[in-house]
């Protein structure tokens, strides 16, 4: 079916629209509002029917409109990206400080898992709430779980703290990049969004370096206690400066006499809250025996049996809820149909649990092995950041020039296991200066997925289901962090359990001095640097080869994101 266009100023004509805060940026009529952003950005859209060999033409925005809009982002992304490198590069401090190294993913983990149970939810909550107000929303949520961590005297506590964290940093990325892609062409959307990629790498490079630094001087704690004002600034940008205009009386959907407060009471009943919970809770389920398994209880016991099965139950659930229950789904299971729509949810989560556990285990490998502090570990993430920059960068120019995105997904793969390779082979203990350059080409891989898969998802699918399909990507991301974190440091700390005890054993130590060194040196990253000289020998050693088996984790998972690239198909933008 070929394409048509019906456009406000002739053809096929329908009612006019109020526009409200919940409507998308470019709205279909005019907006009477004194602020320089909404009256940049007041266009009217062509409405467009779908057709897969014809993709719809975006009606062009103002560069001056869409700049404006994407500083305002920044703010936030910057932020909450450095954030992140801070905690990889200080959460064995952190960990150690409650004498609970083994558990120090969580402070990962529980940021990811709130991020993958509240994702979803935002794009609708945009439509009934506005987007302004979810993303002030977010800003306060992200504000609020920095202060708790800041404060937090238990492990737990500062969990709690990473969990309301993460449930405000999970809208940054969608609702971001749902208001870029209603304002550019889909053929830009990846420069547009490899400049928001860039501050997220500014951020990701900051972080490490300045939040270790802070950790070595004042302490971990004013590193995230000083995030706190600085999104409530973001809070008062989004208030100033994002358009969030009053409530329309109907929609083109809603009668004459549907009043407001109804329609929002209708539009909010609609939002799947139960797929949501489910989808956290099978999350939840299917990773709790991996983070347990071996470390707090035997695989064998009875409990990570019926963990993973709850897991399976609770996902059967969660697809009938989406398929029969769910006014409307959070998810729709109509796209797991598409072979391309799944092959780059493969590569994206295969990318990201490969990378988010190769920087787990960056700062832990050089503060065992070289005992260095907490900066200069964070320093040895930029080569990783770097390359993710220059990918992201790199993927947004090609794309745009070229309009092709497949090869630069197999590419990246390609890129990402030579990284991986060159770590097993390379580090065991004694890597110098250009031997930890390895990691940039895994940071490189990253960032050209990044913004190609985007660019895949986007091309394959009907406009109509665009909102439900980017979520599905930031899903994707969370589940792979989630996964990848967790696996890596499973492997990791059972491997290390294995080979010190092994080591201590052929040492001749008695069972109970055994079993007390492996405690001290997996609940403290210091525990090494305090004791006799054979035995810390023999703790660096056990490390090295537990985290050599983490890489290749992330070799599995970067070689399933290639296969997925291969079988990719390529479509027309």
């Amino acid at each position: 079916m070929a394409r048509r266009e019906v456009s406000r100023s002739g053809g096929e004509r329908s009612a006019p629209r109020a526009v409200d805060e919940r409507s998308p940026l470019l709205g279909r009529a005019r907006r009477e509002s004194s602020s320089s952003v909404v009256d940049d950005v007041e266009r009217t859209a062509p409405t467009r029917i779908y057709d897969e060999d014809a993709k719809p033409q975006h009606e062009r925005t103002p560069t001056s409109a869409v700049i404006k809009i994407v500083l305002i982002l920044l703010v936030g992304t910057f932020t909450a990206n450095a954030d992140g490198s801070l905690v990889m590069a200080t959460h064995p401090t952190i960990a150690s400080e409650f004498d609970d190294l083994e558990n120090s993913s969580w402070l990962f983990v529980a940021f990811a898992l709130a991020g993958a149970a509240t994702q979803a939810l935002y794009g609708k909550l945009s439509d009934v709430y506005g987007r302004r107000s979810l993303l002030m929303v977010a800003y306060m949520l992200f504000a609020i779980g920095c202060a708790l961590v800041g404060v937090g005297q238990t492990m737990w506590q500062v969990v709690v703290g990473r969990v309301i964290s993460g449930s405000g940093g999970s809208a940054l990325n969608v609702l971001g990049l749902l208001l870029i892609t209603d304002l550019v062409p889909l053929r830009e959307v990846a420069a547009w969004q490899a400049g928001i990629n860039l501050a997220a790498t500014v951020g990701r490079s900051l972080g490490g370096p300045v939040g270790g630094w802070l950790a070595d001087t004042i302490g971990w704690r004013w590193s995230f206690l000083g995030q706190t004002p600085i999104f409530m600034v973001a809070v008062l940008l989004c208030w100033l400066f994002l358009p969030g205009g009053k409530r329309a009386s109907k929609t083109e959907t809603e009668s004459e006499d549907v009043k407001p407060e109804e329609s929002n009471k209708s539009d909010l009943a609609s939002v799947d809250f139960l797929g949501a919970a489910l989808l956290a809770l099978f999350i939840l389920a299917f990773l709790l025996p991996i983070e347990i398994g071996g470390a707090k209880i035997p695989w064998t016991h009875p409990l990570i049996f019926v963990l993973f099965g709850a897991s399976v139950v609770l996902f059967g659930l969660f697809a009938l809820t989406e398929e029969w229950y769910a006014k409307e789904p959070i998810f729709p299971l109509e796209l797991l149909k598409q072979r391309d729509i799944v092959l780059t949810y493969v590569i994206t989560g295969g990318q990201v649990a490969a990378q988010l556990g190769l920087m787990f285990s960056v700062p832990l490998y050089f503060q065992v092995t070289q005992r260095v502090s907490n900066t200069v570990a964070g320093v040895h993430l930029f080569p990783a950041v770097f390359g993710n920059a220059i990918g992201s960068i790199l993927a947004g120019y090609l794309i745009k020039s070229t309009g092709r995105y497949k090869s630069l997904l197999v590419i990246a793969t390609i890129a990402s296991s030579v990284s991986y390779v060159l770590l097993l082979l390379r580090w065991h203990g004694d890597t110098n200066v250009w031997e930890s350059l390895y990691i940039f080409p895994g940071g490189f891989g990253a960032g050209l997925v990044q913004s190609a898969g985007f660019i895949s998802v986007q091309a394959a699918v009907n406009p109509k289901h665009k909102a439900a399909v980017t979520s599905g990507m930031f899903l994707t991301f969370q589940i792979g962090m989630i996964l990848g974190l967790s696996c890596v440091s499973a492997v990791m700390m059972e491997t290390m359990r294995w080979r010190l005890e092994a080591l201590l054993q052929g040492m001749g130590l008695e069972a109970i001095a055994r079993k007390e060194i492996i405690e001290k040196a997996t609940s403290s990253v210091d525990y090494a640097n305090h004791t006799e000289s054979h035995i810390s020998k023999a703790i660096v050693q056990a490390y090295v080869e537990g985290l050599g088996f983490s890489h290749g984790v992330s070799l599995i998972s970067s070689a399933l994101a290639f296969v997925g690239a291969v079988f990719l198909r390529e479509h027309k933008i």
